[in-house]
């Protein structure tokens, strides 16, 4: 039987915005289907909360600080392996539709000679994805962006004459008397969008995937349905834009306590421009309407999607990974965006589907394993019968959970983040090369070590919401040097040898190798060597 893999992922979506993570309000009957065909990981956490070094993480297997890309727009370096140069040898297809948020390394490609139209450059370019289609969602007028020409075709069809639907139809909404309200202003969120359902984003893309998955026929295949959404600018077509009122907002989570003497650097954060947006409560409830529309017609795709599979004959042999790069706090914490380690920014959906008869018995089922983005890579890898290779690849396959086994993966999980190049750093006067967070988080303690201030410390059993920061309470010393331990024996890991494999090192006899290459170091004389060589050496 062909072996495939759906690959999906939103950008945005928080954990607890779907009705089967506990959501009282939002029904999401399609995504709770896949949950039910397979295994919810409850506890799964991204390597940073922000997009670009997120998804090198997802798309490596490799946490933020063995890959280097540490912020949007750091190229991922040439050299490393990513999820298509594990499988390509394996005859898998490994496709793109959608976003990735890469940054191609092109000064690392003119040292190699690497054109980035040439097969390999183009690859390397796109986080090792064939791009079918490459869409990142974002296409404002202006020379950084480069526009997406397949969807302007579309809507140039579909009779839109706009220089640039994305910006001016798809993200866009319109008043009476036909003026352009333009959806980066949150003001205009809870409008419906210009666009038709069929020709916004989210269906848009579900389409080119379909399409990929016919033309690609019996082979093999990975493809990895990239979705931009709900990421703002938060704006969506009817009928979903009033789908959502305030009756079904929920409150936001913060409290006044953290206001009045913040840790240094979440407080620099509270103080960004969208987190004050945020506390105005009209923009949020505007926000709110927009972004749990944007989820619902997700879900709705997912509907579309799922039933196209079985029209195929291709669910029972497709495994569907469905996830987010990170969360939104949405004002929870007096906060907007994403990027410190709050479990509404760090804490990520994530349903897996084996179709393999040996899942049968965990279908349904709610896994607390903690569980980092980088297991992904691994357990795609695993899925096609590759080989492990942990020297490379620093996340563990999630296949022997979503086949019974109940062993724990992992003590804690790890989530990087490199705030060097935003306002925050100038306001707290950090340089550079320290402007760096790094969370673990063991099932109940949240520790974040904040270079040069105190760390942060929070007991999500006490304490679930995350409102009372116990790093600077005496009380505490004990816990916040058991994980500064942990964090220490965190960063002792072999990272970069990447090269030769922990198996390949042991099998090795290194003395006697190099004396039976005529390296003879410490011998005294012929006797002595014919002694510690074996008999025949």
């Amino acid at each position: 039987m062909t072996k495939n893999v759906l690959f999906i992922m939103c950008d945005q979506l928080r954990w607890d915005y779907l009705s089967c993570t506990g959501h009282p309000h939002l029904q999401t009957p399609n995504i709770d289907k896949l949950a039910a065909r397979g295994v919810l990981f409850d506890r799964a956490y991204v390597q940073s909360p922000i997009c670009g070094p997120s998804r090198m993480s997802f798309y490596t297997g490799r946490y933020v600080s063995s890959h280097g890309s540490t912020w949007n727009g750091i190229p991922l370096k040439v050299g490393e392996m990513t999820l298509g140069d594990h499988l390509r040898p394996l005859g898998v297809r490994t496709a793109l539709c959608g976003k990735t948020h890469m940054t191609a390394d092109i000064e690392g490609m003119k040292r190699f000679g690497l054109a980035p139209d040439s097969q390999i450059g183009a690859l390397v370019s796109e986080c090792g994805f064939e791009p079918f289609e490459r869409d990142d969602g974002l296409h404002p007028d202006g020379p950084r962006y480069a526009r997406n020409d397949a969807y302007d075709a579309f809507m140039k069809a579909r009779g839109w004459p706009d220089e640039n639907p994305w910006n001016t139809v798809a993200n866009a909404a319109e008043d009476e008397e036909g003026n352009i309200l333009s959806g980066w202003f949150m003001d205009y969120a809870d409008k419906p969008a210009r666009a038709a359902d069929e020709e916004s984003e989210t269906p848009y893309i579900t389409g080119r995937a379909m399409d990929f998955i016919r033309e690609a026929g019996d082979s093999p295949w990975c493809l990895h349905l990239s979705y931009i959404k709900p990421h703002w600018p938060y704006i969506v077509p009817a009928p979903y834009h009033d789908m959502y009122g305030p009756e079904t907002h929920l409150d936001p989570v913060r409290g006044n306590a953290e206001r009045a003497d913040p840790h240094p650097v979440f407080g620099a954060f509270m103080e960004e421009r969208v987190s004050r947006a945020f506390r105005d409560d009209a923009t949020r409830t505007r926000v709110l309407t927009a972004y749990m529309g944007l989820i619902k017609q997700i879900d709705d795709q997912m509907g579309r999607l799922m039933a196209f599979l079985d029209e195929q004959g291709l669910t029972d042999e497709t495994m569907i990974i469905f996830t987010s790069d990170h969360g939104d706090y949405l004002g929870d914490h007096w906060m907007g965006e994403k990027e410190l380690f709050h479990d509404a920014s760090a804490r990520i959906p994530l349903i897996v589907v084996d179709p393999s008869a040996e899942a049968d018995v965990t279908r349904g089922q709610k896994s607390h394993a903690l569980i980092e983005a980088i297991d992904v890579v691994p357990t795609i890898l695993d899925y096609f019968g590759g080989d492990a290779v942990p020297h490379i690849i620093e996340g563990k396959s999630l296949l022997p959970i979503l086949r019974g086994q109940t062993e724990a993966l992992r003590d804690f999980v790890i989530s990087e983040y490199d705030y060097s190049m935003r306002e925050v750093r100038k306001r707290l006067n950090v340089d550079v090369q320290d402007a760096k967070l790094t969370m673990l988080f063991d099932g109940r303690w949240k520790y974040i070590f904040a270079e040069g201030f105190r760390p942060m410390l929070f007991d999500l059993q006490a304490d679930p919401d995350e409102l009372t920061d116990l790093g600077a309470d005496p009380a505490y010393v004990e816990e916040l040097v058991r994980m500064e331990r942990l964090f220490f024996r965190w960063t002792r890991r072999t990272s970069q040898r990447t090269t030769r494999s922990n198996a390949w090192i042991a099998d090795r006899e290194p003395s006697l190798g190099e004396a039976k290459a005529g390296i003879l170091i410490g011998y005294r004389n012929e006797d002595e060597l014919r002694e510690a060589l074996p008999e025949g050496g």
